[in-house]
């Protein structure tokens, strides 16, 4: 994905949950990103609060939202109903952004004419930049309403190495008997070429299909 597509799905979404480390505990906050560019996204908090010493002595962050209503209905057997959404996290590497650099972007982007605007009412505001990123969309449709499949999944990367993997694969050990395409509700085994394989994208690794392999086929990436 590119930088402008990430913006679009985290400003849809608008507040968004930012979590930094103090000592060893995550601290989380509820705040949004107001424009990106060619380096990265930007964010805006204050000098004088713990939130900027944490970006400042650890460099780190993680993010994540959801598009959808938190609200969760239930159905007749009290089974939780879920709107269909999309949740995003991202997790990255941080650095404050000189106010001359928010001055001369405030030339050309909107976003930063009005956080110049917000420094100047503000003066112990600041500007960090999300330079560096990997993360995750997870586009759910659990009551397949509008597609045949329950979920579709996107890794992205910016600024960052290209291998950013995790989930459930099928490894060599598997004997075809087909337990696990059986007992996937996500849809995402597949059978081709004579052997069993997993779509990464519909996969949801609930751990059905390895909690039903009698052949330790099913490997867990991290």
């Amino acid at each position: 994905m590119k930088i402008n597509e990430i913006y679009t799905q985290l400003d849809n979404i608008g507040c968004l949950t930012f979590t930094t480390i103090k000592d060893t505990y995550p601290i989380s906050r509820i705040a949004h990103f107001f424009t990106f560019d060619e380096l990265g996204l930007y964010f805006r908090t204050m000098t004088v609060k713990p939130f900027y010493s944490q970006l400042i002595e650890s460099k780190k962050i993680a993010i994540c939202g959801m598009s959808a209503s938190t609200k969760v209905s239930k159905n007749d057997n009290a089974m939780p109903i879920f709107d269909s959404g999309y949740t995003i996290r991202l997790t990255g590497d941080t650095e404050e952004v000189s106010f001359e650099y928010v001055k001369e972007k405030a030339l050309t982007d909107a976003g930063f004419a009005l956080a110049l605007k917000d420094i100047e009412k503000y003066p112990a505001m600041t500007t960090f930049r999300i330079s560096a990123f990997t993360g995750e969309i997870y586009d759910y449709d659990f009551e397949c309403e509008h597609r045949e499949h329950k979920l579709i999944r996107e890794l992205f990367t910016f600024g960052k190495t290209n291998d950013y993997k995790y989930g459930i694969s099928i490894n060599d050990n598997c004997i075809q008997c087909g337990r696990c395409y059986k007992k996937c509700s996500f849809k995402a085994i597949q059978f081709n070429s004579g052997k069993y394989c997993i779509d990464s994208s519909k996969c949801d690794a609930c751990g059905d299909c390895f909690i039903a392999c009698k052949s330790n086929a099913i490997t867990i990436i991290n």
